[in-house]
């Protein structure tokens, strides 16, 4: 295998997007949200195509088979080619679930404080 063949598993999901920053993916290894066949990888560990993933992100649990090695970081559009992402789709409506579910901070329209407006329009009905 030569020098150009090895692929660091940190550098990888870093330069198909996974994750924002390579040392995110390491800490990600380190912390055992990277799995290959059930096991735990370390950041270190080599990629080989045809292996597949399992990659707990913040935002959501990917299922990743590797299609090709990526050992810079690309456009969004040229990266997805390096790999297939083999996620059931219960997992993504799963997330989906809960992301519609998700609490902003912002409270729903009508419920809560008094706008503005509505201040006004209560001053202007009891006359003060």
């Amino acid at each position: 295998m030569s020098e150009k063949e090895k692929l660091r598993i940190d550098k990888y999901l870093w330069s198909i997007r996974l994750f924002k920053t390579r040392a995110l993916a390491a800490e990600a290894c380190d912390k055992g949200r990277v799995k290959l066949n059930g096991d735990s990888v370390k950041a270190s560990r080599t990629v080989r195509e045809g292996e597949e993933y399992e990659v707990r992100t913040e935002a959501r649990k990917w299922l990743i088979r590797v299609t090709g090695l990526l050992h810079t970081r690309a456009a969004y559009i040229e990266a997805i080619k390096y790999y297939t992402d083999i996620t059931p789709p219960e997992e993504i409506q799963a997330i989906q679930f809960q992301a519609s579910s998700f609490n902003t901070g912002k409270r729903q329209s009508k419920v809560g404080r008094p706008t503005k407006k509505d201040r006004r329009d209560l001053e202007g009905f009891t006359g003060d």
